[in-house]
């Protein structure tokens, strides 16, 4: 199964912890081995079908599909073909408005649609989103039905979009109908995954004696975690860089946070690695036997895991990640405008992010240590 990473990534705020329905569509023009365009679907985050222009196939990637394959590949396989022209335009435009039509470089177009429905507020969102190379570029106010452009660049085709009454109107019946009600049926559908809870496995990782310490918590579902580091049972902010949820290959997520301090220091401190998810709190604290390195192998280590009610007393954690993202992104662009790299924090995310797609990462572990 092909699995995929966002260059940007919004999903809504909500108070609540609802269901939603995502797609992901990305554009790919340059030097690159990534199809020209995919698209990937999400139910509750979970990659559920996929596109690629180079097999121009609509595959399942969730058993709970197969009941409505058939249904699914006849309505959605022709359109998506005749979409994939589309953002070739779309890109082509994109790249003609920031005076890179000579750029050799690797650019994106990217648009993340869809809908939230919270199943016992009945409270709904929607969202409407492009990027490109991993910046805004413009979004579907759901308010007023209309166009907002994040960069200059993005104004003629918000007036040419705005001036599509029936486009709009057809926008505004799909997110606030057709969508909410896919949403509710695939929920019934994958009903009985979207229930399960699978623990996080959690190891203390370091490239080098030199190398920031990572905490790293992988094969969870759902993807709400929350990964901190402690000193003396205070969440450390400082020294500390919080990596993105990512999902693994097989439907289950991962997450790191990453602390950048001299072994002296936290040798002579008390620093814990803290990964909450669901009804379960993993504590390690670090040291030297525990961490899992290229050279020494660790002694073999229990974690403690400690049930809510009792970490509400011996552990203070500031904040739960639940349904939110935010994302600050440094690019460092190249000559030619291009940005060959691209880095993402805090995002929960989805928390479905959303880098380009990597089509080896449902064959690795994704471990932090590499040979």
């Amino acid at each position: 199964m092909i699995s995929f990473c966002l260059l940007f990534l919004w999903i809504p705020i909500t108070s609540a912890d609802p269901h939603s329905l995502k797609y992901l569509y990305t554009a790919v023009s340059g030097d690159t081995d990534f199809p020209e365009f995919m698209v990937v679907g999400l139910l509750d985050d979970q990659q559920f079908v996929h596109f690629g222009s180079n097999t121009k196939t609509l595959v399942n990637d969730a058993e709970w599909m197969n009941k409505t394959e058939k249904y699914y590949r006849e309505l959605y396989t022709e359109p998506l073909i005749n979409q994939y022209e589309g953002f070739k335009n779309l890109i082509t435009f994109a790249k003609k408005q920031f005076n890179q039509t000579q750029s050799k470089g690797v650019h994106t177009i990217q648009n993340l649609y869809g809908c939230e429905w919270n199943d016992e507020t009945e409270l709904q969102d929607y969202f409407h989103h492009y990027g490109y190379d991993g910046e805004d570029f413009i979004s579907l106010d759901m308010k007023t039905v209309r166009w907002i452009t994040s960069v200059q660049q993005a104004d003629t085709i918000k007036q040419k979009w705005d001036d599509n009454s029936k486009d709009l109107h057809y926008l505004k019946w799909y997110f606030t109908k057709e969508c909410i009600d896919t949403l509710k049926k695939y929920v019934n559908f994958a009903s009985s995954v979207l229930k399960k809870i699978v623990p996080p496995s959690v190891s203390l990782l370091q490239k080098t004696p030199s190398s920031p310490v990572t905490c790293h918590a992988t094969g969870f579902y759902p993807s709400g975690v929350m990964v901190s580091w402690q000193k003396d049972g205070q969440e450390q902010h400082e020294d500390v860089l919080h990596g993105e949820i990512l999902p693994n290959g097989d439907g289950t997520f991962q997450k790191s946070a990453h602390l950048t301090i001299d072994s002296e220091k936290w040798e002579n401190n008390n620093y814990t690695c803290v990964v909450e998810h669901k009804e379960n709190i993993i504590a390690i604290r670090l040291n030297q036997s525990v961490i899992k390195t290229n050279s020494v192998k660790p002694l073999e280590t229990v974690p403690i895991i400690i049930g809510v009610g009792v970490v509400a007393v011996i552990l203070l954690v500031s904040f739960i990640i639940a349904r939110f993202i935010m994302w600050n992104r440094k690019s460092t662009a190249s000559d030619d405008g291009s940005n060959p790299s691209m880095t993402q924090q805090n995002q929960m995310q989805l928390e479905v992010s959303l880098s380009l797609i990597k089509q080896e990462r449902s064959r690795e572990k994704r471990t932090f240590i590499e040979g």
